[in-house]
Protein backbone atom coordinates (compact mmCIF):
# COMPACT_ATOMS: atom_id res chain seq x y z
CA UNK A 1 0.00 0.00 0.00
CA UNK A 2 1.20 3.49 -0.89
CA UNK A 3 0.54 6.12 1.78
CA UNK A 4 2.28 8.92 -0.12
CA UNK A 5 0.35 11.74 -1.78
CA UNK A 6 1.07 12.22 -5.47
CA UNK A 7 2.71 15.40 -6.77
CA UNK A 8 -0.57 17.21 -7.49
CA UNK A 9 -2.02 16.30 -4.09
CA UNK A 10 1.16 17.41 -2.34
CA UNK A 11 1.11 20.78 -4.12
CA UNK A 12 -2.58 21.20 -3.30
CA UNK A 13 -1.94 20.43 0.38
CA UNK A 14 0.89 22.96 0.49
CA UNK A 15 -1.25 25.60 -1.21
CA UNK A 16 -4.12 25.05 1.23
CA UNK A 17 -1.79 25.06 4.23
CA UNK A 18 -0.49 28.44 3.10
CA UNK A 19 -3.98 29.79 2.42
CA UNK A 20 -5.19 28.60 5.83
CA UNK A 21 -2.24 30.13 7.65
CA UNK A 22 -2.25 33.46 5.79
CA UNK A 23 -5.92 34.03 5.03
CA UNK A 24 -8.20 31.90 7.20
CA UNK A 25 -6.60 31.86 10.66
CA UNK A 26 -6.12 35.67 10.86
CA UNK A 27 -9.83 36.19 10.05
CA UNK A 28 -11.29 33.26 11.98
CA UNK A 29 -11.73 34.75 15.45
CA UNK A 30 -13.54 37.87 14.20
CA UNK A 31 -15.84 35.82 11.98
CA UNK A 32 -16.76 33.49 14.83
CA UNK A 33 -17.27 36.26 17.39
CA UNK A 34 -19.50 38.26 15.04
CA UNK A 35 -21.36 35.19 13.71
CA UNK A 36 -20.34 36.50 10.29
CA UNK A 37 -20.58 34.37 7.16
CA UNK A 38 -17.09 34.20 5.55
CA UNK A 39 -18.06 35.64 2.16
CA UNK A 40 -14.65 37.07 1.36
CA UNK A 41 -12.86 33.79 2.10
CA UNK A 42 -15.36 31.91 -0.07
CA UNK A 43 -14.73 34.35 -2.92
CA UNK A 44 -11.00 33.75 -2.65
CA UNK A 45 -11.51 29.98 -2.58
CA UNK A 46 -13.69 30.27 -5.69
CA UNK A 47 -10.82 32.09 -7.42
CA UNK A 48 -8.58 29.12 -6.53
CA UNK A 49 -11.06 26.68 -8.08
CA UNK A 50 -11.98 25.06 -4.76
CA UNK A 51 -15.75 25.50 -5.16
CA UNK A 52 -15.64 23.50 -8.38
CA UNK A 53 -13.76 20.44 -7.13
CA UNK A 54 -16.74 18.11 -7.71
CA UNK A 55 -17.79 19.77 -10.99
CA UNK A 56 -16.50 18.52 -14.39
CA UNK A 57 -14.66 20.85 -16.75
CA UNK A 58 -17.53 20.92 -19.27
CA UNK A 59 -19.51 22.82 -16.62
CA UNK A 60 -16.58 25.17 -15.89
CA UNK A 61 -15.52 23.17 -12.87
CA UNK A 62 -12.21 21.88 -11.61
CA UNK A 63 -13.11 18.27 -10.82
CA UNK A 64 -10.43 16.40 -8.87
CA UNK A 65 -10.18 13.03 -7.22
CA UNK A 66 -12.11 12.81 -3.95
CA UNK A 67 -8.98 12.48 -1.85
CA UNK A 68 -7.89 15.93 -3.03
CA UNK A 69 -11.18 17.40 -1.84
CA UNK A 70 -10.69 15.73 1.56
CA UNK A 71 -7.16 17.15 1.83
CA UNK A 72 -8.62 20.58 1.11
CA UNK A 73 -11.42 20.27 3.68
CA UNK A 74 -8.94 19.01 6.28
CA UNK A 75 -6.68 22.03 5.88
CA UNK A 76 -9.59 24.47 5.89
CA UNK A 77 -11.03 22.74 8.95
CA UNK A 78 -7.72 23.33 10.71
CA UNK A 79 -8.20 27.06 10.30
CA UNK A 80 -11.97 27.52 10.54
CA UNK A 81 -14.26 24.51 10.99
CA UNK A 82 -17.27 26.64 10.04
CA UNK A 83 -15.79 27.25 6.60
CA UNK A 84 -15.03 23.55 6.14
CA UNK A 85 -18.68 22.58 6.63
CA UNK A 86 -19.86 25.38 4.33
CA UNK A 87 -17.65 24.02 1.55
CA UNK A 88 -18.44 20.40 2.32
CA UNK A 89 -22.17 21.05 1.90
CA UNK A 90 -21.60 23.02 -1.31
CA UNK A 91 -19.19 20.55 -2.93
CA UNK A 92 -20.08 17.13 -1.47
CA UNK A 93 -23.85 17.53 -1.33
CA UNK A 94 -25.24 20.27 -3.58
CA UNK A 95 -22.84 20.13 -6.53
CA UNK A 96 -22.30 16.40 -6.21
CA UNK A 97 -26.05 15.68 -6.24
CA UNK A 98 -26.69 17.77 -9.34
CA UNK A 99 -23.67 16.38 -11.19
CA UNK A 100 -24.66 12.76 -10.49
CA UNK A 101 -28.45 12.93 -10.69
CA UNK A 102 -29.36 16.14 -12.48
CA UNK A 103 -30.52 16.50 -16.07
CA UNK A 104 -28.32 18.33 -18.53
CA UNK A 105 -30.62 21.31 -18.12
CA UNK A 106 -30.04 21.38 -14.36
CA UNK A 107 -26.30 20.87 -14.75
CA UNK A 108 -25.94 23.75 -17.18
CA UNK A 109 -28.19 25.97 -15.08
CA UNK A 110 -26.44 25.53 -11.74
CA UNK A 111 -22.98 23.94 -11.96
CA UNK A 112 -21.08 26.70 -13.84
CA UNK A 113 -22.33 29.34 -11.42
CA UNK A 114 -21.60 27.09 -8.43
CA UNK A 115 -18.06 26.45 -9.68
CA UNK A 116 -17.33 30.14 -10.11
CA UNK A 117 -18.78 31.12 -6.75
CA UNK A 118 -21.72 33.03 -8.25
CA UNK A 119 -24.06 30.89 -6.16
CA UNK A 120 -23.56 28.78 -3.06
CA UNK A 121 -25.51 25.57 -2.66
CA UNK A 122 -27.46 23.99 0.22
CA UNK A 123 -28.88 20.52 0.87
CA UNK A 124 -32.07 20.18 2.87
CA UNK A 125 -33.30 16.84 4.17
CA UNK A 126 -33.93 17.31 7.91
CA UNK A 127 -37.21 18.65 9.29
CA UNK A 128 -38.31 19.73 12.80
CA UNK A 129 -39.89 16.30 13.35
CA UNK A 130 -37.65 14.16 11.16
CA UNK A 131 -33.90 13.71 11.44
CA UNK A 132 -32.37 10.27 11.17
CA UNK A 133 -35.79 8.76 10.33
CA UNK A 134 -36.46 10.17 6.84
CA UNK A 135 -39.72 8.22 6.60
CA UNK A 136 -41.22 10.85 8.92
CA UNK A 137 -40.70 13.70 6.46
CA UNK A 138 -43.84 15.83 6.18
CA UNK A 139 -42.82 18.20 3.38
CA UNK A 140 -44.93 17.31 0.35
CA UNK A 141 -44.52 17.84 -3.38
CA UNK A 142 -47.71 17.49 -5.41
CA UNK A 143 -47.60 17.30 -9.20
CA UNK A 144 -49.78 19.92 -10.93
CA UNK A 145 -49.41 19.76 -14.69
CA UNK A 146 -45.86 20.72 -15.59
CA UNK A 147 -45.04 21.84 -12.03
CA UNK A 148 -44.72 20.57 -8.46
CA UNK A 149 -46.19 22.43 -5.49
CA UNK A 150 -44.02 22.12 -2.35
CA UNK A 151 -45.28 22.68 1.18
CA UNK A 152 -43.41 22.09 4.43
CA UNK A 153 -40.66 23.21 6.79
CA UNK A 154 -37.00 22.18 6.61
CA UNK A 155 -34.66 22.50 9.59
CA UNK A 156 -30.93 22.86 10.25
CA UNK A 157 -30.11 23.96 6.70
CA UNK A 158 -26.40 24.77 6.48
CA UNK A 159 -25.73 27.74 4.17
CA UNK A 160 -29.47 28.42 4.44
CA UNK A 161 -29.18 32.21 4.59
CA UNK A 162 -26.58 32.53 1.84
CA UNK A 163 -27.34 29.77 -0.68
CA UNK A 164 -28.64 30.70 -4.11
CA UNK A 165 -30.17 27.27 -4.67
CA UNK A 166 -31.20 24.30 -2.53
CA UNK A 167 -31.57 20.58 -3.02
CA UNK A 168 -34.89 19.99 -1.25
CA UNK A 169 -36.32 16.57 -0.35
CA UNK A 170 -40.09 16.13 -0.21
CA UNK A 171 -42.61 13.33 -0.18
CA UNK A 172 -44.34 12.71 -3.51
CA UNK A 173 -46.33 9.83 -1.98
CA UNK A 174 -47.46 9.68 1.63
CA UNK A 175 -49.95 6.79 1.52
CA UNK A 176 -49.36 4.12 4.15
CA UNK A 177 -46.88 1.59 2.83
CA UNK A 178 -46.18 3.68 -0.27
CA UNK A 179 -44.10 6.52 1.10
CA UNK A 180 -41.80 7.84 -1.62
CA UNK A 181 -39.43 10.77 -1.42
CA UNK A 182 -38.18 12.89 -4.30
CA UNK A 183 -35.50 15.54 -4.66
CA UNK A 184 -35.81 18.98 -6.26
CA UNK A 185 -33.50 21.90 -6.98
CA UNK A 186 -35.16 25.10 -5.79
CA UNK A 187 -33.95 28.68 -6.31
CA UNK A 188 -33.98 30.90 -3.23
CA UNK A 189 -36.06 33.57 -5.01
CA UNK A 190 -38.87 31.15 -5.93
CA UNK A 191 -42.27 32.44 -4.80
CA UNK A 192 -43.37 30.65 -1.63
CA UNK A 193 -39.80 29.93 -0.50
CA UNK A 194 -38.42 31.79 2.51
CA UNK A 195 -35.85 31.52 5.26
CA UNK A 196 -37.76 31.86 8.53
CA UNK A 197 -35.03 31.99 11.19
CA UNK A 198 -31.35 31.51 11.92
CA UNK A 199 -30.48 28.95 14.61
CA UNK A 200 -28.47 30.03 17.64
CA UNK A 201 -25.88 27.28 17.91
CA UNK A 202 -23.30 26.16 20.47
CA UNK A 203 -20.50 26.37 17.91
CA UNK A 204 -19.66 26.86 14.22
CA UNK A 205 -20.88 30.44 14.52
CA UNK A 206 -19.60 31.54 11.10
CA UNK A 207 -21.66 28.80 9.45
CA UNK A 208 -25.21 30.16 9.46
CA UNK A 209 -27.84 27.45 9.90
CA UNK A 210 -31.42 28.25 8.98
CA UNK A 211 -34.99 27.02 8.96
CA UNK A 212 -36.66 27.11 5.55
CA UNK A 213 -40.40 27.32 4.92
CA UNK A 214 -42.14 26.31 1.69
CA UNK A 215 -45.69 27.59 1.23
CA UNK A 216 -47.27 26.65 -2.11
CA UNK A 217 -43.80 26.88 -3.59
CA UNK A 218 -44.20 26.10 -7.28
CA UNK A 219 -41.21 24.67 -9.15
CA UNK A 220 -41.13 23.36 -12.72
CA UNK A 221 -41.16 19.60 -13.25
CA UNK A 222 -37.68 20.01 -14.72
CA UNK A 223 -36.46 20.88 -11.19
CA UNK A 224 -36.85 17.19 -10.26
CA UNK A 225 -33.48 15.64 -9.44
CA UNK A 226 -33.26 12.13 -10.83
CA UNK A 227 -36.52 10.19 -10.98
CA UNK A 228 -39.67 10.80 -8.96
CA UNK A 229 -39.73 8.56 -5.89
CA UNK A 230 -35.97 7.96 -5.91
CA UNK A 231 -35.14 10.62 -3.34
CA UNK A 232 -34.20 8.19 -0.58
CA UNK A 233 -31.48 6.51 -2.62
CA UNK A 234 -30.21 9.91 -3.79
CA UNK A 235 -30.05 11.22 -0.21
CA UNK A 236 -28.30 8.14 1.17
CA UNK A 237 -25.68 8.06 -1.59
CA UNK A 238 -24.93 11.78 -1.27
CA UNK A 239 -24.65 11.46 2.52
CA UNK A 240 -22.23 8.54 2.13
CA UNK A 241 -20.01 10.90 0.13
CA UNK A 242 -20.40 13.93 2.34
CA UNK A 243 -19.68 12.00 5.54
CA UNK A 244 -16.10 11.61 4.38
CA UNK A 245 -16.01 15.40 4.24
CA UNK A 246 -17.17 15.64 7.86
CA UNK A 247 -14.44 13.15 8.77
CA UNK A 248 -11.92 15.41 7.01
CA UNK A 249 -13.27 18.43 8.89
CA UNK A 250 -12.83 16.43 12.11
CA UNK A 251 -9.21 15.65 11.22
CA UNK A 252 -8.49 19.32 10.56
CA UNK A 253 -9.99 20.35 13.89
CA UNK A 254 -8.09 17.59 15.69
CA UNK A 255 -4.80 18.65 14.11
CA UNK A 256 -5.34 22.25 15.18
CA UNK A 257 -6.16 21.12 18.73
CA UNK A 258 -2.97 19.03 18.79
CA UNK A 259 -0.88 21.95 17.51
CA UNK A 260 -2.33 24.29 20.12
CA UNK A 261 -1.87 21.75 22.93
CA UNK A 262 1.78 21.13 22.05
CA UNK A 263 2.51 24.86 21.81
CA UNK A 264 0.84 25.65 25.13
CA UNK A 265 2.48 22.72 26.94
CA UNK A 266 5.91 23.89 25.83
CA UNK A 267 5.28 27.49 26.88
CA UNK A 268 3.50 26.97 30.21
CA UNK A 269 5.54 26.37 33.35
CA UNK A 270 4.44 24.78 36.61
CA UNK A 271 6.38 23.64 39.68
CA UNK A 272 9.60 25.00 38.17
CA UNK A 273 9.44 23.19 34.84
CA UNK A 274 7.67 23.16 31.51
CA UNK A 275 4.25 21.51 31.59
CA UNK A 276 5.41 19.43 28.63
CA UNK A 277 7.93 17.71 30.92
CA UNK A 278 5.18 16.05 32.95
CA UNK A 279 4.43 12.48 31.95
CA UNK A 280 0.69 12.97 32.38
CA UNK A 281 0.75 15.74 29.74
CA UNK A 282 3.00 13.69 27.46
CA UNK A 283 0.55 10.77 27.59
CA UNK A 284 -2.32 13.11 26.66
CA UNK A 285 -0.34 14.45 23.71
CA UNK A 286 0.56 10.94 22.60
CA UNK A 287 -3.09 9.89 22.63
CA UNK A 288 -4.16 13.02 20.75
CA UNK A 289 -1.51 12.51 18.06
CA UNK A 290 -2.39 8.83 17.64
CA UNK A 291 -6.14 9.46 17.38
CA UNK A 292 -5.54 12.26 14.88
CA UNK A 293 -3.39 10.10 12.63
CA UNK A 294 -5.81 7.17 12.84
CA UNK A 295 -8.65 9.49 11.88
CA UNK A 296 -6.66 10.82 8.93
CA UNK A 297 -5.86 7.35 7.63
CA UNK A 298 -9.48 6.20 7.90
CA UNK A 299 -10.61 9.35 6.09
CA UNK A 300 -8.05 9.00 3.31
CA UNK A 301 -8.90 5.31 2.94
CA UNK A 302 -12.61 6.09 2.51
CA UNK A 303 -11.81 8.73 -0.11
CA UNK A 304 -9.47 6.38 -1.98
CA UNK A 305 -12.08 3.61 -1.91
CA UNK A 306 -14.52 6.02 -3.56
CA UNK A 307 -11.90 7.09 -6.11
CA UNK A 308 -11.31 3.42 -6.99
CA UNK A 309 -15.06 3.08 -7.72
CA UNK A 310 -15.51 0.44 -5.03
CA UNK A 311 -18.36 0.16 -2.53
CA UNK A 312 -17.49 2.78 0.09
CA UNK A 313 -20.51 3.18 2.38
CA UNK A 314 -18.93 1.21 5.23
CA UNK A 315 -15.59 3.00 4.89
CA UNK A 316 -17.36 6.36 4.89
CA UNK A 317 -19.33 5.48 8.02
CA UNK A 318 -16.20 4.21 9.80
CA UNK A 319 -14.26 7.36 8.96
CA UNK A 320 -17.07 9.65 10.07
CA UNK A 321 -17.74 7.68 13.26
CA UNK A 322 -14.14 7.43 14.39
CA UNK A 323 -12.90 10.86 13.31
CA UNK A 324 -15.86 12.77 14.77
CA UNK A 325 -15.73 11.00 18.12
CA UNK A 326 -11.94 11.27 18.23
CA UNK A 327 -12.16 15.02 17.56
CA UNK A 328 -14.42 15.41 20.59
CA UNK A 329 -11.99 13.50 22.83
CA UNK A 330 -9.06 15.40 21.40
CA UNK A 331 -10.68 18.80 21.99
CA UNK A 332 -11.46 17.72 25.56
CA UNK A 333 -7.86 16.69 26.31
CA UNK A 334 -6.35 19.68 24.52
CA UNK A 335 -8.50 21.99 26.64
CA UNK A 336 -7.49 20.04 29.77
CA UNK A 337 -3.83 20.62 28.91
CA UNK A 338 -4.57 24.36 28.78
CA UNK A 339 -6.00 24.20 32.30
CA UNK A 340 -8.06 27.21 33.31
CA UNK A 341 -6.96 29.16 30.26
CA UNK A 342 -8.62 26.57 28.05
CA UNK A 343 -11.97 27.74 29.41
CA UNK A 344 -11.22 31.29 28.32
CA UNK A 345 -12.15 32.73 24.94
CA UNK A 346 -8.63 34.13 24.85
CA UNK A 347 -7.44 30.77 23.50
CA UNK A 348 -8.77 29.12 20.34
CA UNK A 349 -9.15 25.75 22.07
CA UNK A 350 -12.37 27.03 23.69
CA UNK A 351 -13.87 27.52 20.23
CA UNK A 352 -12.58 24.17 18.95
CA UNK A 353 -14.14 22.42 21.95
CA UNK A 354 -17.54 23.88 21.06
CA UNK A 355 -17.15 23.32 17.32
CA UNK A 356 -16.24 19.65 17.80
CA UNK A 357 -19.47 18.69 19.53
CA UNK A 358 -21.67 18.68 16.44
CA UNK A 359 -19.31 16.48 14.40
CA UNK A 360 -20.78 13.28 15.82
CA UNK A 361 -24.33 14.53 15.23
CA UNK A 362 -24.83 16.11 11.82
CA UNK A 363 -24.92 14.24 8.52
CA UNK A 364 -25.72 11.07 10.44
CA UNK A 365 -25.22 10.61 14.18
CA UNK A 366 -22.66 8.17 15.53
CA UNK A 367 -25.50 5.78 16.26
CA UNK A 368 -26.57 5.84 12.59
CA UNK A 369 -22.96 5.21 11.50
CA UNK A 370 -22.82 2.14 13.75
CA UNK A 371 -26.02 0.86 12.17
CA UNK A 372 -24.56 1.34 8.67
CA UNK A 373 -21.36 -0.48 9.63
CA UNK A 374 -23.11 -3.36 11.40
CA UNK A 375 -25.60 -3.92 8.56
CA UNK A 376 -22.74 -3.98 6.08
CA UNK A 377 -20.92 -6.61 8.14
CA UNK A 378 -24.02 -8.77 8.57
CA UNK A 379 -24.71 -8.80 4.83
CA UNK A 380 -21.37 -10.49 4.13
Amino acid sequence: MNFELNEEQTLLKEMMQSFTQNEIIPAARTLEEKHEFPKELIRKLADLGILGMTIPMEYQGNKTDYLSLMITLEEIGRGLPSLAVILSVHCSLFCYAINHYGSEELKHKYLPRAAQGEILGAFSLTEPGAGSDVTRLQTQAVRKGDSYILNGTKAWVSNGTEAGAFVIFAMTELDSGKKKMSAFVVDKDTAGFRVSKIEEKMGLHASLTAEVVLEDCRVPATALLGEEGKGTSIALHCLDCSRIGIAAQSVGLAQRALDEAVKYAQQREAFGQSVADFQAIQFMLADIATWTEASRLLTYRAACTYDQEQAFSRQSAMAKLYASEAANKIAYLALQIHGGYGYSKEFVIEQLYRDARVLSIYEGTSEIQRIVIARSLLKE
